[in-house]
C-alpha cells in the first residue's frame, strides 16, 4: 500500500485535528482573499497556484490545517509555503471547514492535455513503470484523476500542468513533506524531469 500514488498536488491523508462541520455560504464570505490566487470560485488563472474547485473536502482541511501548522513551527512540521503559511496563520478550524466546505461545492473547469503527451501519459499513468518500481497513478487516483474522498487521495483531474509539476519535484527533493507514510516522496524518487512532464501534461486533460 506504501507505494500506491503518484501525485497531489496537492499530500496525502485523512484525518486531521479539525472537527468542525463547514458551512459553504460562510466559506464564500472568507473566501475573498483566496481569489487573489486561486480565483473566486477555486479555478485559478495562474498556472503556478492550483485549482482547488470541486477538490475534496477533507483534503482541503488537511492542507489548510498543515499551512497554519507549518506557520507555527518555522516549516519544520505541516506543509511549508512561504505564501500559505501566512495565509492560513490566522485561519481558526471553523475558518478552515467553512472554506473548505465552500471550495469542494464548486465546479473545476476542464484542462486539455497536448496531442503528445497523450499516448505516454496514458502508460505512465495507468501502467506505471514496473522495471523502475513506479506505481501507476491511477491505483489511488483512479482513471479520471478524480481520487478518492474517503481515503484522503486528492483529486488531481484538470490540474495546471506547472503546478504538477512544481509539486512532484518539491517530493521528489523531499522539500515537501506532509505526504501519508511518505508515498508520494517514495514514488516522485523513481520519476525523471522527463516523466514528471509527461505526467502533469497528462492530468491536466483528465476529467
Amino acid at each position: 500500500m506504501k507505494k500506491l500514488c503518484l501525485l497531489v498536488c496537492l499530500t496525502l491523508g485523512f484525518t486531521t485535528s479539525v472537527t468542525a462541520e463547514g458551512d459553504p455560504e460562510a466559506g464564500k464570505a472568507k473566501s475573498a482573499v483566496c481569489a487573489a490566487c486561486h480565483g473566486p470560485d477555486g479555478n485559478s488563472m495562474i498556472d503556478i497556484n492550483p485549482k482547488i474547485a470541486g477538490q475534496h473536502q477533507n483534503y482541503l482541511v488537511k492542507q489548510l490545517t498543515e499551512f497554519r501548522l507549518a506557520s507555527s513551527t518555522g516549516g519544520e512540521e505541516g506543509r511549508n509555503n512561504a505564501v500559505m503559511n501566512g495565509m492560513a496563520a490566522p485561519l481558526s478550524d471553523q475558518d478552515i471547514a467553512d472554506l473548505a466546505a465552500y471550495f469542494s461545492s464548486q465546479e473545476a473547469t476542464p484542462g486539455s492535455t497536448p496531442e503528445n503527451f497523450v499516448e505516454p501519459g496514458e502508460a505512465l499513468y495507468r501502467g506505471g513503470d514496473a522495471e523502475r518500481g513506479v506505481t501507476a497513478c491511477i491505483a489511488c487516483h483512479g482513471p479520471s484523476g478524480n481520487g478518492m474522498q474517503l481515503a484522503g487521495f486528492p483529486d488531481i483531474s484538470g490540474q495546471h500542468a506547472a503546478y504538477t509539476t512544481a509539486q512532484l519535484k518539491a517530493f521528489r527533493a523531499g522539500e515537501r513533506h506532509n505526504d501519508m507514510n511518505g508515498m508520494m516522496r517514495d514514488v516522485a524518487s523513481k520519476l525523471t524531469d522527463e516523466d514528471i512532464e509527461i505526467l502533469a501534461n497528462y492530468i491536466a486533460g483528465l476529467h
